[in-house]
């Protein structure tokens, strides 16, 4: 999904004209709303460097490896001048109440894991964009991203107009909130750019206060380490002890931050099949994912971002779901059919979690 930049000439192209045309086939094709802007990255690079610094980034090792990268578009692609930016609402529902967090033998898997894996849709979607500028002027240099390489895409989202970056780190829209994806269009095309908003945050620290974890070390600074979607998708060894009580039944991301941020209330429900739940992920029993096999598991989670952690990590988390749930004989069971397997990883959150229903 790219094109390398080369010599066509495209000075005589009316770039203003152009770039409303492509935000007009952005929303045909799908996308809530389509925005550009440069690649100067100048204002973010401290604290990205600030934030690796600190070591907040855990064990994604990779994000310090590719730091440059991030900061310099147009090292990663060379050529890049502009960056289109697209936003794709996943909401299937409008309704942000906590209470799912409260049934305990119920497991909570994040909102935008639930559906099919976002990438392949969007990054498709990205291409018939790309297709459909080049029937308009020819040749040009692209290269489509959709969480899939160094790409600082909530600066550039930021940037563009997209939304601001709040308290919670995540980009917020004031028309709609801030379950959407995020996608970009790496061009060498001297597009118009688009201006930026204001933050909308204001005193409110509703995101902060509520995080489980205490992850927030201050606004807009998220310690890793401590969030919950870190805990359960990123880390591959031992979940600390100290956090599995406060992960609750959340057992593959954590959503707490945007289920209270106000803005929300402006979210729109998504009308892409691909992002409705599958396999009952937004209400099944934590016993019943649970007893899934190996062979169960990759079937089910078979194009969607689930699978990235691996069966081993998807039984370590339920495990702890199962510690924190009701201690009825069902989950009991569950947790004793599972406390010889073959993992040592899974056995001792199994042991964990067997502990603490007898006390």
């Amino acid at each position: 999904m790219a094109t390398d930049y080369h010599t066509t000439d495209h000075h005589t192209l009316d770039f203003q004209t152009l770039a409303s045309n492509i935000k007009c086939w952005g929303k045909e094709l799908g996308f809530q709303q389509v925005a550009i802007t440069d690649i100067d990255l100048s204002d973010y690079a401290p604290l990205l460097q600030r934030w690796l610094a600190s070591d907040y980034h855990g064990d994604m090792s990779y994000m310090a490896e590719r730091e440059q990268l991030r900061c310099h578009p147009e090292q990663l692609h060379p050529g890049t001048q502009r960056v289109v930016c697209v936003r794709m609402d996943y909401a299937r529902q409008t309704d942000n109440s906590l209470a799912p967090l409260d049934e305990q033998d119920t497991a909570y898997v994040s909102r935008y894991a639930r559906g099919r894996d976002y990438h392949k849709l969007i990054r498709k979607r990205l291409q018939q964009l790309a297709n459909r500028i080049q029937e308009q002027v020819g040749e040009f240099g692209y290269r489509a991203f959709v969480d899939s390489a160094p790409v600082l895409e909530r600066a550039l989202a930021e940037k563009s107009g997209l939304g601001w970056i709040g308290k919670n780190t995540m980009l917020i829209n004031k028309r709609a909130g801030s379950w959407f994806f995020l996608g970009e269009l790496f061009t060498d095309l001297p597009l118009p750019i688009d201006e930026p908003d204001e933050a909308h945050c204001g005193s409110c620290r509703a995101c902060l206060d509520i995080c489980p974890t205490n992850a927030f070390v201050d606004a807009n600074l998220l310690d890793a380490r401590r969030c919950i979607s870190y805990l359960t998708i990123e880390l591959r060894s031992s979940i600390p002890v100290e956090f599995r009580k406060a992960m609750g039944n959340r057992v593959f991301g954590c959503d707490d931050c945007q289920l209270i941020c106000p803005w929300n209330k402006f979210t729109r429900p998504s009308d892409e099949d691909d992002f409705a739940p599958r396999h009952q992920l937004d209400s099944s029993e934590l016993a019943t994912l649970f007893g899934w096999s190996e062979e169960e598991f990759l079937r089910n989670t078979e194009g969607s971002a689930i699978r990235r952690i691996g069966y081993e990590c998807w039984l370590r988390n339920l495990a702890i779901g199962l510690g924190n749930a009701s201690g009825s004989p069902e989950v009991v069971a569950a947790l004793e059919s599972r406390r010889t397997h073959s993992s040592a990883l899974v056995r001792e959150h199994v042991a964990w979690a067997l502990a603490q229903h007898q006390t």
